[in-house]
């Protein structure tokens, strides 16, 4: 790491400790030259995943739009969204492929929520699979009633 003061290439690490909830590290360095001390933070440099929409189109995961989609399936219901959030987006960092569709994560984000709660995955079901009728959300219901049944 190079010196902030005289700019020399090389310096030791005399203290490193977690910080940020374990997602960086601080770190204590000297300077080889002129003995400056200084501190750098290391941290994981997150991949950027881009969404492949049902048009087409592509953007960047935006974390903010899952949760917003998930709170309203989980509204009065007793399931932490932030945490089916923090899960869909590690197990997406962790599969590293850099695009994915929109269909995946919202698959990803039922089956979290059929293992949860019933209320929620149905609510979050008749939105991501688009119900056009009654017909086809008795049938979501009838195959959710048949799993509990096995």
């Amino acid at each position: 790491m190079k010196c902030p003061g005289c700019g020399f290439p090389e310096s030791k690490v005399t203290d490193s400790r977690p910080c940020m909830e374990g997602n960086s590290i601080r770190r204590r360095r000297e300077c080889m030259s002129c003995g400056r001390r200084f501190t750098t933070f290391e941290m994981v440099e997150a991949m950027q995943i881009v969404v492949v929409k049902k048009n087409g189109t592509k953007e960047l995961f935006d974390r903010s739009k899952l949760l917003g989609g998930i709170l309203k399936a989980t509204q009065k219901r007793p399931v932490n969204a932030e945490q089916i959030v923090n899960e869909v987006e590690s197990d997406l960092q962790n599969s590293l492929h850099p695009e994915v569709t929109s269909t995946e994560i919202g698959s990803m984000v039922m089956d979290k929520l059929k293992v949860l709660d019933d209320v929620a995955y149905v609510r979050f079901a008749s939105v991501y699979r688009e119900f056009r009728d009654l017909d086809s959300f008795l049938k979501e219901l009838q195959e959710l009633k048949g799993t509990e049944n096995q």
